[in-house]
């Protein structure tokens, strides 16, 4: 990998908010390590929800599991001074409510006051590397419930990808439901994202595949929905399913509040938003986590992919 010759791409409509000075974060880092709880100390605070009822939050929680590529970029999502430097746009846009990352990002976030008013969410588990033999024994290895609760986040997140044929699962979800028991007793909202999942290949050692038919949806929400000893700070995360006319019926599995996630959509970005139109009407579905649709546009324009989505809102 070369990244001496690159710059951040794309931040076109509207410019960008500012540029990241890289050398400057490392050398507070390396002095001052103090600064990232004081910055989160004073960082001002909002509801989750605002007046309209609705979120839009940036997803960068990509990275720390290996997931590094976007479209035909493997290494899309590997320059932090450039990542940094959508995230900041994005976040600088009317209707963007906040962001979800691991503590890398977040902290570098806090250091730039971008964090201010906005929502920090929490990645939680990590630990199931893109690739790795071991990929759906995703064990916490990101933010814990008290980290969250020391630094005053909002909220936090995990994957629960389901396996019937990987013990690694299990692991997952006795792991998972012990984070929503502790997220609940510090009040803290946690947003489950679920799937199930089936190795590809004839022999079953394939990658990884999340189904997304109506049937599986379906189940993966109902597991989500009954973990732990409580649901009552349990959100739901979950993608429109192949076809989006499913949508209605799969949704009617759960009473918990629901987002819609993004993922790599591709070329086709308006195929994408008309999916995510659909679902946003629905009655759970409170809003949308996006991260590489919104960051990395097939057109470049961040700004204009995300006032797009928010427009979905």
């Amino acid at each position: 990998m070369d990244f001496g010759g690159r710059t951040p791409q794309g931040l076109d409509s509207g410019g960008r908010t500012q540029v990241v000075d890289v050398a400057a974060l490392s050398r507070t880092r390396a002095h001052h390590p103090e600064a990232i709880a004081e910055a989160a100390a004073r960082r001002v605070r909002r509801p989750l929800l605002g007046d309209g009822g609705r979120l839009l939050i940036i997803a960068a929680d990509h990275p720390a599991r290996g997931a590094l590529g976007v479209g035909g970029d493997p290494f899309a999502m590997a320059h932090r001074g450039d990542l940094l430097e959508r995230l900041c746009l994005a976040l600088s846009r009317p209707g963007v409510d906040g962001v979800l990352a691991t503590a890398d990002i977040l902290d570098d976030l806090l250091l730039l006051g971008a964090l201010d008013g906005k929502i920090a969410m929490g990645s939680m588990n990590r630990g199931g590397l893109a690739g790795a033999s071991f990929e759906l024994d995703d064990r916490f290895t990101g933010y814990r419930p008290e980290d969250l609760a020391r630094l005053g986040f909002d909220a936090g997140k995990l994957l629960l990808r389901v396996d019937y044929d990987d013990p690694g699962s299990l692991t997952t979800l006795h792991s998972a439901a012990r984070a929503v028991d502790a997220m609940a007793e510090r009040r803290i909202p946690v947003f489950v994202e679920p799937f199930l999942t089936r190795r590809g290949g004839p022999d079953g050692t394939g990658p990884p595949r999340n189904d997304l038919s109506a049937e599986a949806v379906t189940t993966s929400i109902a597991i989500a929905s009954g973990l732990g000893g409580s649901s009552a700070y349990t959100w739901l995360k979950v993608p429109v399913t192949e076809n989006p006319d499913d949508m209605a019926r799969v949704m009617e599995t759960s009473t918990l509040p629901a987002v819609l996630l993004g993922g790599d959509i591709g070329d086709d970005q308006d195929a994408a938003y008309e999916k995510w139109r659909g679902a946003l009407r629905l009655p759970t579905v409170r809003g949308l986590v996006v991260g590489r649709a919104l960051l990395h546009p097939p057109d470049g324009d961040v700004a204009g992919a995300v006032d797009t989505a928010v427009g979905l809102l």
